[in-house]
C-alpha cells in the first residue's frame, strides 16, 4: 500500500460504545422485513414525533404492494394479524380492530451457532521499562468453530494474552480457552476449549472456495462490544496481494465493499468473525478495515487459501512455522530500453533482482541483476504479475505464499543472456527489525544506568505511537525499511534511555541511539554486547554510537554503580532472562 494514503487499519478488539436509536424512533411498519438482531426501521417520514415539517406539505402517495425481501440466513420475523384484521385487495384494513402484533419465528442456520464471542485479558510488554509489564486490559472480538474441536480468530485479538474465554451464541457461560497457535504474518490464531460441554450441539463451519468479484458475502460477529450477533452484508470488490497491518507482510486478501445504507462497515469487535458466501460456506475471516478520507465502507477479509495454509502448517508441524518468502527485492522490466540492455529477447518477460537477503538461501544461487523469468513453471510478467483466474492477474508473491517453510521451488533466471534454472529452499523472512517479538518479554541490559534494548516494530510503536513511520528518527526508519540482516541473529541495539546517576553525568539526553561498537568490536546483537561488557577487563567501557557519538565510563566504577541504580529503580536484574548465561 503506498505511503500517499493512510494504510489499512486492523479492527481493534477493544469494545466501544455506539449510539443506538431510541425505541420511539423505530416503530415497526407492518410489511417491513427486519433482521432478528437489528432494531426495527424508523417511521416512514424518518421521525416519529408529530413536529410539522418545513416547506410545502407533500401529497400522501398510495402504498403499492411489493415483494418482501428474503430474511437473513440467521433468522426472520413474520408479521401476524389479529383475527378481526381483514385484508382487502392485498392491503390491511387499518380501521378494523387494534394494530398488528409481532410473532417471532426463528429459523437458525447451524453456521451461525458456530460463531462465538472471544473475551481476552491482555498484558502488553512495557518497552520503556522492559523489566515489567503494562497494566492489563480487556477486549472482545469474534471467532468461529471449525473441525477438530478448534476455534479460529484473529492473532491481534489474543496478542499478549493472559486469559482467553469464549461464549457461544445464546449462552450465558464463558469457557476458558487455550491458545494453540498464533500466526503473526496472517493474523490468525487457533484456540481450543477443554470443557466437553462447549462442543455440544455445535456444527463446525465448513470452508468454501475463493469467491469471485461481485460475489455477495456476509460477515458475522459481535461488533462494538454487543452481546448479540450482528450480520454485515457486502460484496467482494477486489482480490489481490495486500499488506496485513498486524505483521507488515503481504498475502492474498479480499477487499469487501459494505452496502453503505444497509450495514455498518466491518467495525471494532468484528475481528475474527467469519465471512460467509450465499451457500453458507466460510470464505474468509474479517480482520481489518480501510480508514481514508476518500474511501468509506471498505473492509478486508483473510481468504480461505491463507486460512487453510495456516491450519495445514499447524497440523503438519505441530507448531506454526510461518509463510516463506523469496528473499529478494525486485524491479519491474516494463521499459523496453532496459530489457534490451539486460539482454532480454523480445519474447522474454520477467523482473530484475535488485537485492538478495544475505540470510536467505537464495543468496547462494541468485545474483543481483538476474532476470527472474518464472517460478515453479509459471511465467512472470514484466510488471511482476502472473495469471490468476479468468481475466485476472496477481503479484507473483502469491505463488511463494502457497509454499510451506522448507519447501523447494524451481526458479528460472536470465543471466548474461543465458537461461539458468535453480532449485531453492524457501524460508520465512528474517528482518533486521522484526515485526513481532512472538509473545516473549522484551530483552534489555543495564550497566551504569544505560538501558540497552533491541529494536522491533512493537518497540517503535511503543516509543513513537501508531504513526511511528513518521515520528521515529530517520536513521531508525531507514534501517527498518531498507536494511537487511547479515546473519540470522543480528539485531539493531540502541541505548533506549539513561537512568540518571552520578556515573553518567553528561549522557542524560541519549535516547534511542544505535550502538555501533564496544571497545572497538562491532555489536552484533544484545546478547553479544552483554557478554562483552560483563567479561570486560579493560579500564574503560567505550561505546561508539551513531552520528560519531562516544560514551566512556570507568569499568570498575560503572559495574559498582549499576547495583545502586537497580536498587533505586526497583529493577530485579541487570539483564533479561534470555541474556543470562
Amino acid at each position: 500500500m503506498t505511503r500517499t494514503r493512510k494504510r489499512a487499519r486492523r479492527d481493534d478488539s477493544e469494545p466501544t460504545n455506539a449510539g443506538d436509536a431510541s425505541p420511539e424512533d423505530s416503530a415497526p411498519q407492518p410489511s417491513t422485513a427486519i433482521h432478528a438482531d437489528e432494531s426495527p426501521p424508523a417511521a416512514a417520514n424518518g421521525d416519529a414525533s408529530p413536529r410539522r415539517a418545513r416547506g410545502r406539505p407533500k401529497k400522501s402517495a398510495k402504498r403499492k404492494d411489493r415483494a418482501v425481501e428474503p430474511m437473513s440466513p440467521d433468522s426472520e420475523r413474520r408479521l401476524t394479524r389479529q383475527p378481526q384484521a381483514a385484508e382487502q385487495n392485498g392491503h390491511v384494513n387499518s380501521s378494523i380492530g387494534p394494530g398488528p402484533e409481532w410473532e417471532t419465528v426463528v429459523r437458525v442456520v447451524p453456521a451461525m451457532d458456530a460463531v462465538v464471542k472471544v473475551f481476552c485479558v491482555h498484558t502488553d510488554p512495557n518497552f520503556s521499562l522492559p523489566w515489567q509489564r503494562k497494566r492489563q486490559y480487556s477486549s472482545s472480538s469474534s471467532g468461529f468453530i471449525i473441525g477438530g474441536r478448534r476455534v479460529l480468530t484473529n492473532a491481534h485479538s489474543v496478542e499478549h494474552h493472559t486469559q482467553v474465554k469464549l461464549k457461544k451464541r445464546g449462552s450465558d457461560t464463558k469457557y476458558l480457552a487455550t491458545v494453540l497457535a498464533i500466526g503473526t504474518e496472517c493474523d490468525i490464531a487457533l484456540l481450543t476449549v477443554n470443557d466437553d460441554e462447549f462442543w455440544e450441539g455445535v456444527t463446525p463451519v465448513e470452508f468454501g472456495d475463493l469467491p469471485a468479484l461481485q460475489d455477495a458475502v456476509t460477515v458475522v460477529g459481535y461488533p462494538i462490544g454487543g452481546d448479540t450477533i450482528s450480520v454485515t452484508s457486502g460484496v467482494v470488490s477486489r482480490i489481490e496481494v495486500l499488506s496485513y497491518v498486524h505483521a507488515t507482510t503481504e498475502l492474498l486478501g479480499l477487499q469487501v465493499l459494505i452496502f453503505a445504507f444497509i450495514d455498518a462497515a466491518i467495525n471494532s469487535g468484528n475481528s475474527g468473525g467469519p465471512a460467509f458466501n450465499d451457500k453458507g460456506k466460510c470464505v474468509g475471516i474479517a480482520f481489518q478495515s480501510l480508514k481514508h478520507d476518500d474511501a468509506e465502507n471498505i473492509g478486508y477479509v483473510i481468504p480461505t487459501p491463507v486460512i487453510k495454509h495456516f491450519i495445514s502448517d499447524y497440523e503438519k508441524n505441530g507448531v506454526y512455522t510461518g509463510f516463506p518468502v523469496l528473499g529478494i527485492e525486485w524491479q519491474k522490466m516494463e521499459n523496453p530500453d532496459l530489457r534490451v540492455a539486460m539482454g532480454m529477447a523480445s519474447d522474454q518477460k520477467g523482473v530484475r533482482v535488485r537485492r538478495i537477503e544475505p540470510t536467505a538461501p537464495e543468496s547462494e544461487v541468485l545474483k543481483s541483476s538476474d532476470i527472474l523469468l518464472s517460478f515453479d513453471g509459471v511465467k512472470i510478467a514484466n510488471d511482476g504479475t502472473i495469471p490468476f483466474r479468468d481475466g485476472e492477474r496477481i503479484g507473483f508473491s502469491y505463488l511463494v505464499s502457497q509454499k510451506y517453510t522448507g519447501d523447494k521451488a524451481l526458479v528460472k533466471v536470465l543471466r548474461d543472456s543465458k537461461v539458468l534454472e535453480f532449485k531453492i529452499k524457501l524460508q520465512p523472512h528474517k528482518r533486521l527489525i522484526p515485526a513481532h517479538i512472538n509473545g516473549k518479554p522484551p530483552s534489555y541490559y543495564i550497566v551504569a544506568g544505560f538501558v540497552f534494548s533491541a529494536v522491533s516494530v512493537p518497540y517503535l510503536r511503543s516509543e513513537y505511537g501508531k504513526d511511528y513511520e513518521y515520528e521515529a528518527p530517520v536513521k531508525l526508519l531507514d534501517r527498518h525499511m531498507h536494511a537487511m540482516a547479515e546473519s540470522p541473529d543480528e539485531q539493531l541495539v540502541v541505548i533506549s534511555q539513561v537512568l540518571v546517576a552520578d556515573i553518567n553525568i553528561g549522557y542524560e539526553d541519549i535516547v534511542n541511539t544505535q550502538v555501533i561498537t564496544f571497545n572497538g568490536k562491532p555489536v552484533k546483537n544484545l546478547k553479544s554486547l552483554a557478554n562483552m561488557v560483563e567479561s570486560c577487563k579493560d579500564e574503560y567501557l567505550k561505546f561508539e554510537l551513531e552520528y560519531q557519538q562516544v560514551v566512556v565510563v570507568k569499568t570498575e566504577t560503572a559495574k559498582a554503580a549499576t547495583l545502586d541504580i537497580l536498587a533505586m529503580h526497583c529493577i530485579p536484574s541487570a539483564m533479561s532472562d534470555d541474556l543470562k548465561p
